[in-house]
């Protein structure tokens, strides 16, 4: 019998297939007591399973490209994190085996972040990965991943580690449902750049039968258990009439009656760069340079390293816009040589801006590799701070921005509300803004981003997230400057459609989406995108939001 269950939309498409659930977890190792002379022994072992998984970890980074790259590189410098190691070899020493020595030092170390609150949630998911890794290894028994199958399937997880997500093949994995995860989690960016049908935060996902044919609708975040044929058909005509649309919208970003929207690309790298050519990117609306330090936590990388890294992304848009945001480390993103190591809320302490005020040298260097790098290209390169507060912190970027002598715009991030409710006196020292949604979000609701229990609160249709971006626009209008979307929020086609009703002058999303929001914009005049987004603000609640910008747009 059809039943349908509600979970969070998170990568469009339909999928319709078996359901395949993830390998089951590493079992707890038992504690079993060795002799001392076995020590030595047994920390060799552990110093081996640890070095083997990072190098697998970063060997998959590598395969992958682009922020699947800067995620798994994270991971593996979680691996052989050197305090880790010493709980590791001490345990050992104490009489522990291996396998229960990283067992337990692991879980030790996941106590201390549940206890700060689990703002790093989506590290303790990681971190679980990690340790599940190394634990297989030392037991010699299979890694916990994505099922083997000879046809393809919807793969069901509680979650999804990064290092699984990442390497998932199209061709076999038609689309994937989580219980755990929201809009921005790792698991959802990485499908959106898959391409992949996804639907994260279905309660009870893991009770669904191994082999029943579900229905995956990654753009309603519908689920359709036993589809009947007419379920199915109606299905796979939608999705077929979407990807008709998509064939026949190209070129720039433009509603139904000429208003122009830019549709950019957001990148890691120069991996992620073919992709946004091919989807038709009108540049770069977020350039994440953070890829290149997360090689190593405990140093900066040299000047002449980001030069060509920068380089190769500029030459790829001739003409383009390119905006660069420099390093966001902190929070979830710690790196040794910039970021405490000490603080009670890594993400209402010093981060983004705040870290590189801090470190003059590492924003030094960086905007001095961004000048070299622009050096005769005709690129249009601007460049912008995250985590900006107020002002003051505007002002201190833009003088740094000149002090480089960068021949560039220079803009501030949107990403805290005080930005938003002062934009106006923002863009007094810089030249556009540039909302985050994702964090926006995250700091106007006090919901962490990777935590599935709050995802509604991540919704990027929240009426007073869609206020937040609407001072924003507004500001930027009376000032006569550009304000853009770079957060998750564009790469929702009708939500996109509300955005440019706010007044945003540009999109930046994942490469894959850009298709979807160029058709979705083309059938609407800039009038209704305004009514749209009207409608919406009026409501109480994203999901009423969401229904009352589909009215106007349907012509219900």
């Amino acid at each position: 019998m059809e039943t349908t269950l509600q979970g969070v939309g998170v990568s469009h498409g339909v999928a319709i297939g078996e359901v395949r659930h993830m390998g089951t977890a590493v079992l707890e190792p038992p504690a079993r007591q060795i002799p001392t002379e076995e020590a030595e022994r047994e920390q060799g072992r552990a110093r081996k399973a640890v070095e083997a998984v990072a190098a697998d970890l970063m060997a998959r980074g590598n395969l992958a490209g682009g922020e699947a790259q800067a995620v798994l590189e994270a991971q593996a410098m979680m691996a052989q994190d050197p305090e880790l190691m010493t709980d590791v070899e001490r345990r050992i020493a104490e009489g522990s085996t291996a396998e229960r020595a990283v067992y337990d030092a692991f879980a030790a170390y996941r106590d201390l972040l549940a206890a700060a609150g689990e703002y790093l949630a989506g590290r303790v998911a990681d971190l679980d990965d990690v340790r599940n890794r190394i634990v297989a290894r030392l037991l010699g028994v299979p890694m916990p991943g994505v099922p083997d199958s000879d046809k393809p399937y919807v793969l069901v997880a509680r979650d999804l580690a990064p290092a699984d997500t990442a390497l998932l093949d199209p061709a076999l994995v038609l689309g994937f449902v989580t219980e755990e995860g929201g809009p921005t989690s790792h698991s959802a960016i990485l499908a959106r750049a898959l391409g992949v049908p996804a639907v994260v935060a279905l309660p009870g996902a893991g009770e669904l039968p191994e082999g029943t044919l579900i229905a995956v609708d990654g753009s309603t975040g519908e689920i359709f258990v036993n589809p009947s044929e007419e379920k199915k058909g109606q299905l796979e005509a939608a999705a077929a009439e979407r990807r008709a649309a998509l064939g026949a919208s190209t070129g720039p970003g433009v509603t139904a009656d000429g208003h122009t929207v830019p549709l950019l690309a957001n990148i890691g790298g120069p991996a992620d760069v073919p992709a946004a050519v091919e989807a038709g990117a009108e540049g770069v609306g977020l350039f994440r340079t953070e890829f290149l330090f997360l090689d190593d936590s405990r140093n900066a990388p040299s000047e002449e390293k980001q030069v060509s890294a920068y380089r190769q992304v500029l030459e790829a848009f001739p003409e383009g816009r390119v905006v660069v945001r420099v390093l966001d480390a902190g929070a979830d993103k710690p790196l040794d040589f910039l970021t405490p190591s000490d603080e009670p809320n890594p993400a209402l302490g010093v981060r983004g801006l705040r870290s590189l005020l801090d470190h003059p040298e590492v924003l030094r260097t960086q905007l001095s590799a961004l000048v070299k790098a622009s050096e005769g290209l005709p690129v249009h390169l601007e460049v912008m701070a995250p985590m900006v507060a107020d002002r003051a912190d505007a002002k201190a970027f833009a003088d740094a921005c000149r002090e480089a002598g960068l021949h560039a715009k220079f803009g501030a991030m949107v990403e805290i509300p005080s930005a938003a409710l002062r934009a106006r006196s923002i863009l007094r020292e810089v030249e556009f803004l540039s909302l985050g949604t994702n964090d926006l979000a995250q700091y106007t609701f006090a919901a962490d981003r990777q935590v599935g229990a709050v995802s509604r609160l991540q919704d990027p249709w929240q009426p007073a997230l869609l206020d937040l971006i609407a001072l924003s626009a507004e500001a930027a209008k009376a000032e006569g400057k550009s304000c853009g979307v770079c957060g998750e929020a564009a790469s929702d086609p009708l939500l996109a459609s509300v955005l440019t009703g706010l007044g945003v002058t540009s999109l930046s999303m994942g490469a894959a989406s850009i298709p979807y929001v160029r058709a979705a914009l083309a059938k609407f005049t800039l009038a209704q995108c305004e009514r749209a987004a009207a409608a919406a603000r009026a409501t109480d609640s994203a999901e009423e939001a969401r229904r009352a910008a589909q009215a106007v747009l349907s012509g219900e």
